[in-house]
Parts: structure tokens; sequence; C-alpha cells
């Protein structure tokens, strides 16, 4: 079963690591159950692995060679280990592979709404410096309309200016006339 297993691993690598392949999210989220698949199987296998070798430690204990008893169990218990490693890193690639096209898939769908983005950037862009603009020119408008006030506010105070002058003349006008007259009476 673990041969055909990874046999079935090894032979669908080279068509994970075909790049720029666009693969599914269902066949991402096989390679990630498959990855999930060959964890469990290593971890029992592990598990079984340790398990007889702790029965075989104790066996060898009541045989006679019992050096040769526990080399062979540790042999065996390491040629499972590495069998279980192989497993973890076939697992490993896989799951790397998937975030990995994942990440390219990501990638692929920023640079599809680039130009969106962009569009809409130049947009808001555009927006704000008209916004700026009208506002600017709302500022131009409203300091010449002071402008304008002040002087004919300043115009109006001259010609006040001049008209209580003129009055204040033909006051002293009048003043000087009549004195005159009374001096000459």
């Amino acid at each position: 079963m673990a041969a055909r297993l990874i046999a079935l691993l090894l032979g669908s690598l080279p068509a994970l690591a075909g790049a720029g392949d666009i693969v599914t999210a269902a066949e991402r989220q096989q390679w990630l159950e498959r990855a999930a698949t060959l964890q469990a199987e290593a971890a029992a296998r592990q598990q079984q692995a340790d398990a007889l070798l702790l029965s075989r430690q104790t066996e060898c204990a009541s045989k006679f060679l019992v050096n040769a008893c526990l080399d062979k169990a540790r042999a065996e218990h390491l040629t499972t280990t590495r069998e279980v490693r192989r497993l973890e890193s076939e697992s490993q690639a896989l799951e790397r592979e998937a975030k990995q096209e994942e990440l390219r898939e990501r990638e692929r769908a920023e640079q599809e709404k680039a130009p969106q983005r962009e569009a809409e950037l130049a947009a808001r862009e555009a927006a704000a410096a008209a916004e700026r603009q009208a506002t600017e020119e709302a500022t131009a408008r409203r300091l010449a309309d002071k402008e304008r006030k002040a002087a004919e506010g300043a115009r109006r105070k001259a010609a006040d200016a001049e008209k209580q002058r003129q009055k204040q003349a033909e006051h002293e006008a009048r003043v000087a006339k009549k004195k005159q007259q009374a001096e000459q009476k």
C-alpha cells in the first residue's frame, strides 16, 4: 500500500511542478488532502514501528544473542523510520506546492485587478485635484470679493470724507461771510 501511495505521489509531482499551469482550488485541495493522508499514515507507521521496537526489545532480552536481536530490531525500526520520513517529506512537498500555487493564483488575481485599481486611483486623484482646484477658485473668488468690497468701502469713505470736507469748507465760508457782513455793518 505504501509503495503504491509513494509511486502515485511521485508520479503526480511532475504535474505539480509545472509552473505556468493553472491549478484549480479543487486540485489544490486534493493535494492538501493527500498530504494530510500521507502525514496520518506516516504518524501511524511511526507509532507501529516504535511499539514494535519496544516489544522486540523485551523479546530480545530473553534470547541468547541479545545484541544481534537488538541490532536487527533497530535496523527494522530505522528502515521504517526512513520510510516515514520520506512520506512526511512528500507530504510537506505537496503542502508547499499547494501553498505556492495558491500564492501564484493570488498574484495572478492581483495582476488582473491592477489596471482597475490604477484607473480607480487615477479617478480619485483627478476628483481630488478637481475638488482642490474648485476650493482654490472659491477661495480666490472670496478674496477678490473681499478686496472689491474693501476698495468700494475705501472709495465710499474717501467720498464721504470729501463731502464732509466740502460741507466744512462751505460752513466755514458762510461763517466767514457772515462775520464779514457783521463787521461791515
